[in-house]
């Protein structure tokens, strides 16, 4: 099975509707000819709604940023799965470096949210990734063993493939630092290598994408990487005409597997 690349837009706190709606208005036109990825914007809470309606009939899915993984219940401020299928989100980012860092995420509480997640129709989005201090320590590789034997602890094997897997070089986020292709590559490879851990199969089908500060710049190269099926992309996506150039160069690159 190939694996067809994915470029997901991540707005974080970003936009009001009025906003997203001149901004997806200002993209759908721009993506007629770029077939051949699948495109995908995580937007805020308040805007999955509008934008769920402005994307209807075109190839661009909306996923939200974070879900509880409770159907319901005394949770203030979080929002279930059931709320965001029946407004026809696509799926759910889980356990962004952000959420992670500011807000408390666990690895434990996302291996409840992904199989929740897709128990309820929705794709699912898993990030995982080191900090600078974790980097320069040597750490890496048990941070993500960590994190993705924890967040996929509790999915059947046979489900593990629809998981998409995001590494964020978290000193790479906001910092207009890029990971070189050869550190990009090693952690890609051996994030899909934890997969094959359990599953060479499901690890053949499992996209794995970047998520440090790719660009228009440099989407080619790092696209081309052998484990990279696209990009988790966070300032880059608020402008249209900087989003599309990384869409076409992984319509460019093309499926691998």
């Amino acid at each position: 099975m190939s694996r067809i690349p994915l470029i997901a837009g991540n707005w974080k706190m970003n936009k009001t509707v009025a906003e997203a709606e001149q901004f997806i208005q200002a993209l759908l036109p721009k993506l007629y000819a770029t077939d051949g990825a699948d495109v995908a914007l995580c937007v805020p809470y308040l805007d999955l709604e509008a934008m769920v309606d402005s994307t209807r009939g075109s190839r661009v899915e909306v996923y939200a940023q974070n879900m509880h993984e409770a159907p319901n219940g005394a949770y203030t401020g979080e929002i279930s799965a059931a709320m965001l299928t029946e407004i026809d989100v696509h799926g759910a980012v889980l356990g962004h470096s952000e959420r992670r860092q500011y807000f408390g995420e666990t690895d434990k509480a996302l291996a409840l949210k992904v199989p929740a997640a897709l128990d309820a129709g929705l794709k699912v989005i898993l990030c995982v990734g080191e900090t600078e201090e974790e980097r320069e320590n040597g750490e890496t590789e048990r941070r993500l063993r960590h994190q993705v034997q924890e967040g996929l602890e509790k999915l059947d094997t046979d489900r593990l493939g629809e998981v998409v897997i995001a590494y964020e070089p978290v000193w790479a986020i906001g910092t207009g630092l890029t990971a070189t292709p050869e550190q990009a590559q090693d952690a890609l490879s051996f994030v899909r290598a934890l997969v094959a851990d359990r599953s060479k199969e499901q690890a053949a089908r499992t996209r794995i994408l970047y998520g440090g500060s790719m660009n228009a710049e440099n989407a080619a190269e790092l696209l081309a990487l052998p484990d990279c099926d696209g990009g988790l992309i966070g300032g880059a996506s608020l402008d249209p005409a900087k989003f599309v150039p990384i869409v076409e160069a992984a319509v460019a690159q093309g499926p691998k597997g």
